[in-house]
């Protein structure tokens, strides 16, 4: 057999084998309709089932997130933090959170970005496994700069979960959206349905991956690496079921905006402080 006729069988293939699983997957929510109504334990897809914690009630939370740019000071501690707590691959180029900076010169109506992947600032760190800013604008006339800690947004309709094929992307009852490696094939069509940029590929273990908001140390009463480790509060969590938490009052406080809001995602990361440029 040719290789034309060889690609072309293995794409009907391909083909076959997704079909079947979306017809599982259409069968499976048709199922659904006639079920009583989701716990906990059954609310996750046919593949990954969320993990029993005990003395914690995803039922009774439904977490958020706040960044204030204004606040925000581009120390990336955020980002090593992030990674030590996740066991983030070292390099510039894996993430779960990162840091982007925003700076707009005189005459110029767009604004520069950057961020601690860019290759200036690798060179002027020494390394890629450390992370800063470099001073390319000290002799420059910048009319306005700014920093914007991004994340995955956790969205209440997540692309992510739709188009992962295994279930192994999945939304839990209290908003955040996770990943169960036992089920991950490293397809990686949840990194390309992101409208965010948040998954990244973990190649040392062949799965995708992304900021699940510290999951494993929220559900125990404590905060995410990145905000316990802010020195100057840019990021806010908490949960929005209680209207006194930190996230509740951000929100009701602040004129709050959200990334692409044109998704028709819904993301649960609230930000102020940020301008048209920021997506």
């Amino acid at each position: 057999m040719e290789e034309n006729e060889l690609e072309q069988q293995d794409r009907r293939d391909f083909l076959s084998c997704l079909g079947s699983a979306l017809a599982c997957g259409a069968a499976a929510v048709a199922a659904s309709a006639l079920a009583p109504p989701a716990t906990a334990a059954t609310a996750a897809t046919a593949g990954a089932k969320p993990p029993a914690i005990p003395g914690y009630d995803w039922s009774k939370h439904r977490w958020g997130y706040g960044v204030d740019a204004t606040k925000c000071i581009g120390c990336l501690r955020c980002v090593e933090a992030c990674k030590k707590e996740n066991n983030v691959l070292g390099d510039a180029h894996h993430f779960r959170t990162w840091v982007e900076r925003y700076v707009y010169l005189e005459g110029e109506e767009t604004a520069r970005i950057d961020s601690h992947a860019d290759p200036v600032n690798i060179a002027a760190s020494g390394s890629e496994g450390e992370y800063r800013f470099a001073d390319r604008y000290k002799d420059a006339k910048v009319e306005k700069a700014f920093f914007v800690p991004k994340l995955c947004n956790h969205c209440t309709h997540p692309a992510c979960v739709q188009v992962c094929p295994t279930g192994a992307t999945y939304k839990t009852e209290d908003g955040v959206v996770v990943i169960d490696h036992t089920y991950c094939i490293g397809c990686q069509y949840c990194v390309q349905a992101c409208p965010y940029g948040a998954r990244y590929f973990d190649e040392r273990r062949n799965v995708t991956d992304k900021c699940t908001w510290c999951y494993h140390r929220i559900t125990k009463g404590l905060q995410p690496a990145c905000v316990e480790v802010c020195p100057v509060g840019a990021r806010i969590f908490g949960d929005l079921n209680d209207k006194q938490s930190p996230i509740s009052q951000f929100v009701k406080n602040n004129q709050v905006q959200v990334l692409r809001r044109e998704s028709g995602n819904a993301p649960n990361v609230f930000y102020v402080g940020i301008d048209k440029e920021v997506i």
